[in-house]
């Protein structure tokens, strides 16, 4: 929904920032991707790729195919037995319950997007309001997806 939404602002919506000219929007959009690729890889242990940072709006496309597929594959892990799992990070490594590292991914996800929008809208660019994302319009916007009324 957010992703879509992006779509439609002009190139220079990608280098709104609220603060910290290192977050611009682009790098936000890249960043919600990466998480995903980090929760994926915590779950399941398969390793992650790098999501190149974009360039031009037409690039929004790619990385939200990337995101819808990794969320279904994060996704895929709430039905699994909550139990510790192990995580590597080069020479470290630690164990969080399954429930956890999900309950992060959709924080994560959440509070980025947060970050994104209040970034687009400092700069003027008002693809989408905090309001049309929360948890009762994301439920309609999927029933709406899958075809459902009401």
């Amino acid at each position: 929904m957010v992703y879509q939404a992006v779509q439609k602002l002009p190139d220079e919506a990608l280098g709104a920032f609220i603060i910290n000219p290192e977050w611009t929007a682009g790098r936000i959009l890249q960043h919600i991707v990466d998480g995903a690729e980090w929760y994926r890889y915590c779950l399941t242990g398969e390793r992650w790729s790098k999501v190149d940072l974009p360039k031009s709006i037409s690039d929004i496309p790619e990385i939200a195919t990337t995101l819808a597929k990794l969320d279904a594959e994060v996704a895929s892990q709430v039905d699994l037995p909550d139990v510790p799992l192990t995580i590597t990070e080069g020479s470290d490594s630690w164990q969080n319950l399954r429930s956890t590292i999900l309950a992060e991914a959709i924080h994560h996800a959440t509070e980025h997007r947060a970050q994104l929008l209040d970034a687009l809208e400092s700069k003027g660019f008002i693809p989408i309001t905090l309001d049309e994302i929360d948890l009762w319009c994301f439920e309609k916007h999927e029933r709406f997806e899958r075809g459902q009324k009401n």
